[in-house]
């Protein structure tokens, strides 16, 4: 029990402080815009860069619009595999922990959005690229967060000496 809960003392503050971020903007935005309307305070930005209220029943880049329902499901299950999973995860890896505690935040806040409204809100727009919030910058990062943990955890072992192998006596 006690390595269950030094466990969730790491991913429990920062994936409900990442939750409580998310929902507080998007309540921001869906109480001071209207559907599709935007808002950019510096006009030379405004191309680049907008906030606007968007809906979205899919996934990420609008794709697979009205599967809301098994989104739902696939985010409890994500949800679940990682409460489950991780106090299993070593103390000293770091880039893990931290990357599961993000996807759990991205996870739990869309899963939020999708139960109460029925779709997620979406409000940064970026230029072409498809407008996102900040439950899924928490996906992204966590995948980003990981990729370079495994990247530098398989450097690290490239540079040690190895011990598995053996060399025959003469």
């Amino acid at each position: 029990m006690k390595k269950y809960l030094k466990a969730y003392t790491f991913l429990v503050p920062i994936s409900l402080l990442l939750i409580a971020l998310d929902q507080l903007t998007k309540n921001l935005v869906r109480e001071n815009l209207a559907l599709n309307e935007y808002w950019m305070p510096v006009e030379w930005l405004e191309p680049y860069l907008r906030v606007v209220n968007w809906h979205n029943t899919g996934a990420a880049f609008g794709i697979f619009q009205g599967m809301n329902s098994i989104f739902m499901v696939l985010a409890f299950v994500i949800i679940g595999l990682i409460l489950v999973y991780f106090p299993m995860i070593p103390t000293e890896d770091k880039f893990f922990r931290l990357a599961l505690s993000l996807q759990l935040a991205g996870a739990a806040g869309n899963l939020i959005d999708r139960l109460y409204r029925g779709y997620v809100t979406d409000f940064i727009s970026v230029g072409r690229f498809p407008v996102f919030n900040v439950a899924d910058s928490c996906i992204t990062m966590g995948v980003v967060v990981l990729l370079i943990g495994m990247w530098i955890e398989e450097r690290r072992t490239q540079h040690e000496p190895r011990t598995d192998h053996y060399i025959e006596p003469l």
